[in-house]
């Protein structure tokens, strides 16, 4: 038999792998293979045992939030040959899964993966860490790890919103010199995010039109400090609603760049610390990652993931508060 790794986090979504793992193994045992459950310990412990016995397996499927996942790509990427991987989302706000169109319920994510076709994803490199799909400095970057679990537990994705709230009289800027492709930027610069996703933290609109997963390119988006308190409010309600205007918001694809400041600024990395530093340098690692994800979503990202294209432009639905953030039914680890 086919030998499949499944490393969960037992505690993401308030525990709901629980009442799932069974059916969940037996989906995978039905499809021919022999499964090893390991649930993860601690922080970095899924990564540690994935860069320890993935090689003795032909698929590694893990479960949890963000951050398990990311621990799952880091680990693959100690491997010279891509051992396919699939992800079942247990999270509060689940960016990848929606960025990839994957299902929140868990028996229907296993059951993609088993039906899936291969999809190879870019991954960044950070200083040499290794992130999945966004790198970001400035306001909030840090709430998803500074969020209190119980409070996660409690309001789930609203925990994250109400927490933001409560920070914008404190937001400051940062100056930064920022190059590209020849090109040299430089401001006071209150958020800055480098990004393979079309949706962070929960807002599937802050991230301009054109996002291609595999094509070896980060979309960069920069947001200017404002001169007072009204204008940062006009500028962040803006990039919500994808209004990207250009006296205070940059953007621009590069594969590389460079942030240089005279003081260390703090990163997240998929949702997690990722340390600061005076000098960051981040480059796109082309299709690193094998994903196994589903072939028949008739959503337009999934149309984009798998490599195929309108000759049309659509429309684009009016947006709404009730439309910017999905629905988050789980909780994150």
């Amino acid at each position: 038999m086919k030998k499949l790794l499944f490393v969960f986090n037992p505690h993401a979504g308030k525990g709901m792998i629980r009442t799932n793992l069974c059916d969940i193994i037996d989906i995978f045992t039905k499809h021919g293979y022999e499964v090893t459950a390991y649930p993860t310990q601690a922080p970095l412990d899924g990564y540690k045992k994935i860069v320890d016995e993935a090689a003795f397996y032909d698929l590694v499927v893990t479960s949890g939030g963000d951050g398990t996942l990311s621990e799952a790509v880091k680990g693959l990427m100690h491997y010279k040959q891509k051992i396919p991987l699939g992800y079942i989302p247990a999270g509060s706000t689940n960016d990848f899964a929606a960025s990839m169109s994957l299902s929140r319920k868990m028996k229907d994510a296993a059951l993609e993966i088993m039906q899936g076709v291969f999809f190879d994803y870019d991954v960044g490199d950070f200083n040499g860490n290794k992130f999945v799909y966004v790198a970001a400095f400035g306001a909030f970057t840090d709430v998803s790890y500074q969020t209190p679990q119980w409070s996660k537990n409690m309001l789930g994705h609203a925990a994250y919103l109400f927490e933001c709230v409560r920070r914008l009289p404190k937001i400051t800027g940062y100056k930064v010199r920022v190059e590209h492709d020849g090109e040299v930027i430089e401001g006071e610069f209150v958020y800055g995010m480098v990004s393979n996703t079309i949706s962070v933290g929960g807002m599937k609109k802050l991230i301009a039109d054109g996002v291609c997963f595999d094509d070896g390119l980060f979309e960069i988006t920069l947001i200017k400090m404002p001169k007072n308190p009204i204008e940062l409010s006009n500028a962040l309600t803006e990039a919500a609603f994808d209004i990207f205007n250009e006296k205070c918001i940059v953007t621009f694809k590069t594969s590389k760049v460079t942030f240089t400041s005279d003081d260390e600024i703090a990163w997240t990395l998929d949702g997690e610390s990722g340390g600061a530093f005076k000098k960051v340098e981040i480059k796109n690692i082309k299709q690193a990652v094998r994903f196994l994800v589903k072939p028949d979503s008739k959503t337009a990202e999934q149309d984009a993931l798998l490599g195929r294209t309108k000759n049309t432009v659509e429309e684009k639905p009016a947006l709404t508060w009730d439309t910017l953030f999905e629905d988050q039914l789980d909780i994150d680890d």
